[in-house]
């Protein structure tokens, strides 16, 4: 028979086993919570704003666009639509992109190009790739379901002036992985209204290859949200950087959900 005793340290060290679990369960959840509410904070009712997209080579020379675009979310829903059309330099004037998000399933991603005169659509794997040129991904643009993600907190420390929570996300699935591009990326969290001011993503390879930052955070709308009106990426393997600049950004302006459509993409 088994004495008192032992099963007295057994019972002890599978307490101690659960109760160091413990925290690092906790932390996890925390985490993904923190990122739920980073995704929550900037998504508006909706919004209509111009925005200057300015292309850096690493030797300086620069590149300028000039866009118009739309947003609303689908409903009562958290999903956001985003319409992009492309005003200026003449070599890409009248390009347009239309992103859906879906919660439950993958976003859906079209583009429309003067020079073929129709609209296509991109799958799901084409969110790794570069937004109409720029050092922004699709995926940048239309965002990254926290959902799909294994997160960690790892610190907290200021990014700037503002105290941020410092949290590094896994993708959860190979395909995730694939259809993102990435193999790790960690952010940078302000703790005072969850909006993310930096990222760094890390490639398949496992190579750091961007770092997105975001500034000029403003408060807007109705409901709480917020709004960062600069944003740059920079691909760090390259040393070539995309700015966007958020020009005239109104919001709840009852943008009209039939502008969500594909076939309004060429008009």
């Amino acid at each position: 028979m088994i004495s008192t005793t032992i099963i007295g340290r057994l019972a002890s060290v599978l307490t101690l086993g659960i109760a160091l679990q413990m925290p690092a369960m906790a932390a996890e959840d925390t985490a993904l919570s923190i990122m739920q509410k980073s995704a929550a904070a900037i998504k508006l009712k909706d919004s209509v704003f111009k925005a200057t997209f300015t292309l850096i080579n690493r030797d300086g020379s620069t590149r300028i666009r000039q866009t118009s675009a739309y947003t609303r979310l689908q409903g009562d829903s958290a999903d956001n639509m985003r319409l992009v059309r492309f005003l200026a330099p003449a070599d890409i004037k009248g390009t347009a992109t239309l992103l859906i998000e879906h919660t439950a399933s993958d976003d859906d991603m079209w583009i429309y190009l003067p020079a073929l005169g129709k609209v296509r659509r991109l799958s799901a794997s084409n969110k790794k790739d570069s937004f109409v040129g720029t050092d922004f991904s699709y995926g940048d643009v239309i965002g990254y379901k926290p959902e799909e993600w294994s997160h960690r907190q790892l610190r907290e420390e200021n990014e700037g002036s503002q105290p941020c929570y410092v949290i590094e996300s896994l993708p959860a699935t190979d395909a995730v992985k694939q259809n993102s591009g990435q193999s790790k990326r960690v952010t940078w969290v302000r703790k005072d209204n969850f909006v993310a001011v930096k990222s760094e993503a890390w490639d398949t390879s496992g190579q750091l290859a961007k770092r997105i930052t975001l500034s000029d955070v403003r408060p807007v709308g109705s409901n709480g949200r917020w709004q960062a009106m600069v944003s740059e990426a920079q691909n760090l393997l390259t040393e070539h950087k995309t700015t966007i600049k958020y020009e005239e950004f109104q919001v709840d302006q009852n943008v009209p959900e039939k502008m969500f459509n594909p076939r309004e993409l060429d008009r």
